[in-house]
């Protein structure tokens, strides 16, 4: 009798221990769960969110988080261990490669795609194409107004990305000749904030990845041979090199974290991530 009566007790502990085992095991496979995080170019940032889902479907082990901030922002958390990955829109500078070797920090390079920046303006701008050097003029103060080159007497107001921005530092390098910005040129945070203020202000000329373009703005045809050739932005004029305004993209990572975010890296340099690369506006390897 007081045999059957610790039955129900010895099945309900064996039960709890079958518990106990099982959360264990969650537990255990939770911490084997690989964390990635991605941090940087806001250019960059639409693709590597699209690669992040696409990874974390086939590999439910693996969990990658993206932000976005800018270039420098990417290349600084990457510094201060502060992310696995920084997203770039430029090569590192010669004081962040300085500030490396000090801290004895082995970054890696990998391009993962390129780029075409396209120069916008509102849709009820007539303008349709502008060259290199009126653009440079427009950002720098000189042009002031777009009756200049042939529009409307309407007063032009320009919008670029912060300083800490790949695109900002690209823009200014190859499209200004390295000239300082207008001290009236409006920084915004990201680029959604450019493509939103270029399509609410008649006036406004500003600069987006490719892939950020929107109905909502218009692209202008560019000239980088004084007027002679004008080209239009495309996956297509980036990837036969007439369309001159285009980039690499940059994974940056320490040698310390490769056997982390190789993987992931790879499956982006795969065909499949090429696909994706194209999928999302940009111009693959």
């Amino acid at each position: 009798m007081n045999k059957l009566k610790l039955l129900p007790i010895a099945l309900l502990l064996a039960a709890c221990g079958s518990n106990s085992n099982k959360q264990e095991t969650k537990n255990t496979e939770a911490s084997a769960k690989t964390s990635i995080t991605i941090k940087g170019s806001d250019t960059v940032l639409p693709l590597s969110q699209k690669e992040a889902e696409a990874y974390m479907k086939q590999h439910p082990d693996a969990s990658i988080t993206v932000v976005g901030g800018g270039s420098g922002v990417g290349i600084s958390a990457l510094m201060e261990s502060a992310t696995d990955i920084a997203m770039s829109s430029r090569p590192l500078k010669m004081d962040e490669k300085l500030k490396l070797e000090e801290n004895k920090i082995e970054v890696v390079e990998s391009i993962i795609g390129f780029d075409a920046l396209a120069v916008v303006v509102n849709p009820g701008n007539a303008i349709g194409k502008l060259t290199q050097k009126q653009i440079a003029d427009m950002f720098t103060g000189k042009i002031k107004n777009w009756k200049e080159v042939g529009g409307k007497d309407l007063k032009v107001i320009c919008y670029s990305r912060e300083s800490s921005s790949g695109t900002y530092e690209f823009f200014k390098e190859h499209v200004m000749d390295k000239k300082n910005y207008a001290s009236d040129v409006l920084n915004m945070p990201a680029t959604g904030a450019i493509i939103q203020s270029v399509s609410q202000t008649e006036g406004a000329i500003g600069y987006v990845g490719l892939a950020y373009e929107t109905k909502d703005v218009k692209h202008l045809e560019v000239s980088y041979d004084d007027g002679k050739t004008f080209v239009a932005p495309s996956v297509e004029n980036a990837k036969n090199k007439s369309y001159p305004i285009s980039r690499p993209l940059y994974y940056f990572y320490t040698k310390a974290s490769e056997p982390k975010v190789k993987p992931f890296i790879d499956y982006i340099l795969s065909a499949e991530g090429q696909k994706l690369v194209s999928d999302v506006g940009y111009v693959p390897l």
